[in-house]
């Protein structure tokens, strides 16, 4: 799974269980499914005692391992797995937050495909390119491409 960061360019790759990314999936792309999953119950719970979650948030990486905190509307923070707690944020439309620290340590750029081949391009003609290709063309005047006038 990647967390982006679209004002930074940046994603936080996350490495997750098969069940882990269908519920995800699942959520994202509002399938409900005949019984209650365990993140679709958690948010029902939350929901009979009148907490909301306000944001998750992506607080430590340790040994290849993210770790995440539920923050609730009464002011719990609740230590949990961080595909656990995505889940629970997509089915609940709430933030997933990841600290500065993080996205140092862990953050990978984006490219943009169209830019990077844009940029392959100006390399080749870089290293293509002659004087020659700069001069007018012969007996048109303004030979060596200088301003005229």
């Amino acid at each position: 799974m990647l967390l982006l960061d679209s004002a930074a360019d940046l994603a936080i790759p996350i490495v997750i269980g098969a069940r882990e990314a269908s519920a995800i999936a699942m959520a994202q792309a509002g399938l409900a499914t005949p019984r209650p999953m365990t993140h679709d119950l958690l948010r029902d719970v939350l929901g009979a005692v009148g907490v909301t979650l306000v944001r998750v948030e992506i607080v430590a990486l340790e040994g290849g391992i993210y770790f995440a905190e539920l923050v609730l509307s009464n002011g719990v923070h609740l230590d949990s797995r961080a595909s656990d707690a995505i889940a629970l944020a997509v089915r609940t439309g709430s933030p997933v937050l990841c600290s500065a620290e993080i996205v140092a340590l862990a953050g990978v750029e984006i490219v943009d495909v169209d830019q990077q081949a844009e940029v392959e391009r100006f390399r080749d003609f870089l290293d293509h390119v002659t004087p020659e290709d700069f001069l007018g063309p012969p007996g048109g005047g303004n030979q060596g491409g200088g301003r005229t006038g």
